[in-house]
């Protein structure tokens, strides 16, 4: 049997290697057929990745950010996929500004909002994907601000609205943010080969 973290009969008893290991382990083996199922889903979006790679202005740290962004999603951290995604694409897509030949200058800190209207004008990103992004933003947001019951972004206003559990919403907006990411590093601007 486990030993229960949170239940371990005293707040103050420390819970040996082997309870944390039992435990970890139990946690690998929960959903072991969703993550697979995740990951399958994130190895076939990849496939629209370069051959080559894929370029990711501002380096290491996008590259991290991109790999708890994967390791998120597999793992079922449905609101960490949402932060993750959201933060990756709008830090690549100021980067790409400053890349170019023709470069502006940039404010010390640009909204999400002034970067999409720059990668429109620049012509990285489509219309399309813009107002896909806009709506990766508006799935952040009540993530990090709050938002009162009455507001329709508030999550828990979305599952009394629609009757559906708050699992699901996660579940379809951390699929839309990871496929908004993908096909953002799926550009020509970030393809490598």
């Amino acid at each position: 049997m486990v030993e229960d973290m949170t239940n371990s009969g005293d707040l103050f008893s420390p819970i040996g290697d082997v309870g944390f290991a039992q435990w970890l382990l139990a946690d690998l083996e929960s959903d072991f057929a969703e993550k697979v199922g995740r990951f399958r889903m994130l190895d076939d979006l990849c496939s629209s990745l370069g051959s080559g790679g894929t370029l990711m202005p501002g380096g290491e740290t996008k590259f991290a950010a991109w790999a708890e962004l994967r390791s998120s999603f597999i793992h079922g951290n449905l609101v960490a996929t949402i932060l993750l995604a959201q933060a990756l694409v709008e830090n690549i897509l100021a980067g790409n500004l400053l890349l170019r030949f023709d470069a502006q200058s940039l404010p010390p800190k640009i909204s999400f909002s002034e970067t999409i209207k720059r990668s429109i004008a620049r012509g990285t990103i489509s219309n399309e994907l813009a107002k896909d992004l806009r709506r990766l933003c508006e799935l952040r947001n009540p993530l990090t601000h709050f938002r009162d019951i009455n507001d329709p972004s508030n999550l828990t206003r979305r599952v009394l609205d629609t009757q559906v559990n708050l699992e699901e919403h996660l579940r379809r907006d951390a699929t839309f943010a990871l496929t908004t990411a993908v096909r953002v590093l799926a550009l020509p601007s970030f393809r490598v080969g």
